[in-house]
């Protein structure tokens, strides 16, 4: 008898939970051009464009995307350079490298795919985006779990599991599954990761003003600044980066960087890497010591201007184009900062 009261409490407590969040949704969610479509094509770019992305950055890049290629058949009939170029500015650009093979897997597929696995399947596509994308545009159900969903969740119901462990995502993506409503997956998906964003913020979250405030286990046990929890793993290292700009007659030289390392598929001036090599008399220190943060590492960059009237002895992957046409190569956010420096 006992159990059985836990357990009808335990279901009314996860249903109010699903119903309040529904319930805020409608007066305070935020109002974005992709959720007024069901188009999956325009609701998979903003997925993508927003990992790792803040929507106020994202938004101009999904609009920019969404005027260029309005279909998943002009994303694909489009040069990995061309999407490269205008991812510029976004970073991780394998985002948009994964972004342009899969468009090109969906017309091989013949249209957006309808499934969970499907949507899966697609390069670049995870667990929470194809939940996203699904809910969203298929009203499949699926629960999203993203960096918002697990502040919430982990908050609301006292949950100290770190987040990044295999146990933390299994144990917050069941229990997700488990607060899905009976209807409407997508509408509360959108719900609680709003709610995040905008109420049970990562700093000072709106705490007095919470409708959740007198279930939420964090609040009642003074743990909000504490929760949720992660296993401290990422090693940052220190990396410099030494750069030449090399101006010959109205001309530059840039390669490509290769895979492997970061900024795979974009351009850079001459690259060296040793200062041993800068011993051209002719060769001008710009900037030094020029600070670039990534999620991995901390690059330092130094950045010398070579100008000659003959054209240097170059790797084979350099080639030389008009320094006015450089704005038609996707290139790193550092370049573009050493570039400002000309």
């Amino acid at each position: 008898m006992i159990m059985a009261k836990k357990a009808h409490k335990m279901a009314q407590t996860t249903t109010d939970f699903s119903l309040t969040l529904l319930r805020w949704f409608r007066e305070n969610g935020r109002e974005l051009p992709w959720r007024e479509t069901r188009d999956p094509y325009a609701i998979w770019l903003s997925e993508i464009i927003l990992q790792q992305t803040q929507v106020k950055q994202g938004w101009a890049y999904w609009e920019r995307f969404m005027r260029r290629w309005p279909t998943v058949e002009d994303l694909a009939d489009a040069t990995e350079d061309e999407v490269l170029r205008e991812w510029q500015g976004l970073g991780y650009y394998s985002r948009a490298r994964n972004l342009h093979f899969a468009a090109r897997q969906m017309v091989a597929m013949g249209g957006f795919p309808q499934t969970l696995e499907g949507i899966r399947s697609l390069k670049g596509v995870g667990d929470y985006t194809a939940a996203a994308i699904g809910s969203f545009a298929f009203g499949l159900s699926a629960a999203v779990v993203d960096g918002n969903v697990y502040r919430v969740l982990s908050r609301h119901f006292g949950i100290e599991t770190p987040i990044n462990t295999t146990e933390g995502k299994k144990e917050f993506q069941a229990l997700a599954e488990h607060l899905l409503p009976s209807s409407d997956y997508g509408a509360y998906n959108q719900a609680i990761m709003d709610f995040g964003a905008i109420q049970c913020t990562p700093q000072s979250p709106k705490c007095v003003v919470c409708p959740l405030q007198e279930s939420c286990v964090a609040l009642r046990n003074g743990k909000v600044d504490a929760l949720p929890v992660k296993q401290k793993t990422l090693k940052v290292k220190s990396r410099h980066l030494i750069y030449i700009y090399v101006r010959c007659l109205g001309m530059t030289a840039i390669h490509r960087r290769g895979e492997g390392d970061i900024w795979q598929g974009l351009y850079e001036p001459l690259i060296v890497n040793s200062e041993e090599r800068i011993v051209n008399s002719d060769m001008r220190l710009i900037a030094k010591g020029v600070k670039h943060v990534l999620t991995h590492q901390v690059i330092t960059a130094d950045f010398y201007l070579w100008e000659t009237d003959e054209r240097p002895t170059l790797p084979e992957d350099y080639i030389w184009i008009r320094e006015e046409d450089i704005d038609n190569y996707g290139i790193p956010r550092l370049v573009d900062k050493l570039l400002s420096f000309l």
